[in-house]
């Protein structure tokens, strides 16, 4: 995913305004993957989403010299989000391997099958399966597929109910509100 491009950055301002503006978009990357984020066949999006969290997180927590602990404490939120986005990701990733290795056993089963069968045959003796050098790994690899979509689909149902809590408790107010610098007054007093 390629980052959106940040507009009106001034190499010689300030350095708060120009990392405001950058961290300004990297909330509205983040945001604009949603709603489809919360559909668990929306795969890209949630892979891209992730790539958007640790893109804001990095700059929350290089931010904090600049706008304190308000963005150490944004920072450590959006990494949670970064996190469980990374497990899915796992799991998105993991299954089609497993498929294509299952695929490829088959394929070799079926070679080794065809093989074993008598010249001339007609048709294929089920007996013949005996021959399929692979057919003890299906089991626990199928069990692996099994395990991997269903810690995805856990997954992705605590990420949708975090996100839900998350705009409750009005979680991107609290990004724009990291984006003030600390109060000098109340920090020197």
């Amino acid at each position: 995913m390629k980052a959106r491009k940040v507009k009106g950055l001034d190499p010689d301002g300030p350095l708060v305004e120009n990392m405001r503006r950058v961290i300004v978009v990297r909330v509205d990357e983040l945001f604009g993957f949603m709603p489809d984020a919360l559909d668990p066949d929306k795969v890209e999006e949630l892979h891209d989403m992730r790539i958007a969290a640790k893109r804001l997180r990095y700059l929350l927590e290089l931010s904090e010299p600049l706008f304190g602990t308000s963005a150490k404490k944004a920072a450590k939120t959006v990494k949670g989000l970064q996190d469980i986005l990374g497990e899915i990701h796992d799991c998105d990733e993991l299954m089609p391997l497993v498929d294509s290795y299952v695929g490829g056993l088959r394929a070799e089963d079926a070679g080794a099958v065809v093989q074993s069968s008598p010249v001339g045959a007609k048709d294929l003796d089920p007996a013949l399966v005996k021959a399929a050098p692979n057919r003890t790994r299906y089991r626990g690899l199928e069990l692996l597929m099994v395990h991997a979509r269903a810690r995805r689909d856990l997954l992705h149902g605590r990420f949708v109910e975090h996100w839900h809590e998350l705009e409750e408790r009005g979680f991107r107010d609290e990004l724009e509100q990291a984006l003030q610098p600390p109060d000098t007054e109340t920090a020197e007093g």
